[in-house]
């Protein structure tokens, strides 16, 4: 280990963190060239490929190397909220017609093909310019861009480095919602903890919030899979030794590294994209449900986050400023008050944070803290981690009506298939609230808002 391995969490949460192999992978990811500091874990972390779910790495960007299976397979995973002018009470008598509106409305499940049919020019054009595109084909204001991490675009995307294969499988599914842990969930605001950072993103009592999760698709996937392969068949030539292969990595000055990062930055930009083209759709069926209401259900975004990615960004490293690459697996960024990267709307509080947690319980609101960019990079968790694998999942509830447990609480979910439903029930996770507690003690984000789900799709 060229690092210490550092895992934020109490002592409740360690006991189930060590049922898997995430610990052993927080100490190969200590082994990466040019790694700095340590070996992050959040209190989400679970196992994962390479770097387990809820890691934190971050490698001198002069001397390090960039690992793909530090970002994931799912590149930009990432969360976006957005806030209505209704309250519960509003939605409540149509709230079945709301989710059975979205349902039809948003294409969801393994697979999935969308609404949208790219041709190649176009393709090309949504890697380049992110959520810009979608914005500039009619789906969302130009306002909603300040309220994207990095503007929806990442910059230093690189079309050419993404294969055809990358590109046949995503293009039918911008617009997609996908399967696993995907998904759209309606919210109401169930308590707020500090007034002037609830006040400053919007948000208050009894409010009703749409929360979407999903990423770059098939897209996003076949990039993770084409550079791994490469990587990992380059590693000795690099000269490059690794407790786990599944951290395979490049010299950040190779050329491997700067065409793994170009198509990253280009799956990016399609999750964007995404993310962008599925709130539009979630305003119109909105619109359609409450097109009598005086003044509609006036939708706007809060934020959008993404979850696994790597940035070149600069933080302090043993007292002095230094340029790094993070890599935020089942992470997400979260910027202190009055940094810069912030919209101005949101520059006294710090960067909001979206913590979704299961369809049963609740998801969070936080913001960032000047301790995180001390002390993990500028990161916190990302959600509630998995503490049961989807087959377990499944087999546990064998015989059980998960949707029909969902509706005994007020929560309405559709899916795909029944095994979506089991695969995801509450029991899977951890509970979030017990996560979003390990952070703020910590000081590495700050509660703001919990959202209760009323209704959810699932893939």
């Amino acid at each position: 280990m060229r690092v210490p391995g550092l895992v934020l969490a109490s002592a409740a949460l360690m006991t189930q963190i060590r049922r898997d192999a995430s610990l052993e992978q927080v100490a190969n990811a200590a082994c990466l060239p040019g790694i700095v500091k340590a070996s992050l874990a959040m209190p989400d972390i679970h196992q994962g490929y390479g770097l387990p779910v809820g890691g934190v790495v971050a490698t001198d960007a002069e001397r390090g190397v960039v690992s793909p299976g530090g970002v994931g397979y799912d590149i930009n995973c990432g969360v976006r909220l957005l806030r209505t002018n209704l309250r519960a009470s509003d939605v409540q008598p149509r709230l079945r017609q709301l989710v059975d509106g979205l349902y039809q409305a948003i294409p969801a499940g393994v697979g999935s093909r969308g609404r949208l049919k790219l041709a190649p020019a176009d393709q090309r054009r949504v890697v380049e310019t992110g959520a810009r595109w979608a914005v500039g084909h009619g789906f969302g204001d130009a306002d909603d861009l300040a309220r994207i991490e990095s503007n929806g675009c990442l910059q230093g995307a690189d079309p050419d480095a993404v294969s055809p294969k990358a590109y046949e499988r995503g293009k039918s599914q911008l617009g997609t919602l996908g399967s696993g842990n995907h998904f759209v969930e309606i919210q109401v605001v169930e308590e707020t903890y500090d007034e002037r950072a609830a006040a400053a993103l919007g948000l208050f009592p009894e409010q009703v919030t749409v929360m979407i999760h999903t990423g770059s698709r098939g897209l996003g996937h076949q990039v993770c899979t084409d550079y791994l392969r490469r990587l990992e068949g380059a590693l000795r030539r690099f000269g490059i030794w690794l407790p786990d292969r599944q951290l395979a990595c490049a010299p950040l000055d190779s050329t491997e590294a700067m065409e793994y990062l170009g198509a990253m930055r280009a799956a990016a930009n399609f999750a964007f994209a995404n993310r962008q083209c599925l709130a539009h759709w979630v305003r119109d069926v909105f619109a359609r449900v409450f097109s009598a209401s005086p003044s509609g259900p006036g939708i706007g975004l809060v934020y959008d986050v993404a979850h696994n990615i790597a940035k070149t960004e600069e933080h302090e490293v043993d007292g002095r400023r230094q340029r790094v690459v993070v890599h935020r697996k089942g992470a997400t960024r979260a910027f202190p008050p009055h940094h810069p990267e912030l919209v101005e709307a949101y520059r006294a509080i710090g960067q909001p944070v979206l913590i979704p947690g299961d369809m049963g319980r609740y998801s969070y609101v936080l913001v960032g803290t000047e301790a995180a960019m001390r002390e993990t990079f500028g990161s916190t968790c990302h959600g509630a981690g998995r503490v049961m694998s989807r087959t377990a999942a499944v087999k546990a509830a064998r015989g059980r009506r998960i949707d029909q447990e969902l509706e005994a609480k007020g929560i309405l979910a559709r899916a795909t298939g029944r095994d979506a439903l089991e695969e995801e029930m509450p029991e899977a996770y951890k509970d979030v609230r017990e996560v979003v507690e390990v952070v703020e003690r910590f000081g590495i984000s700050k509660r703001v808002a919990r959202l209760r789900p009323m209704g959810v799709i699932k893939g």
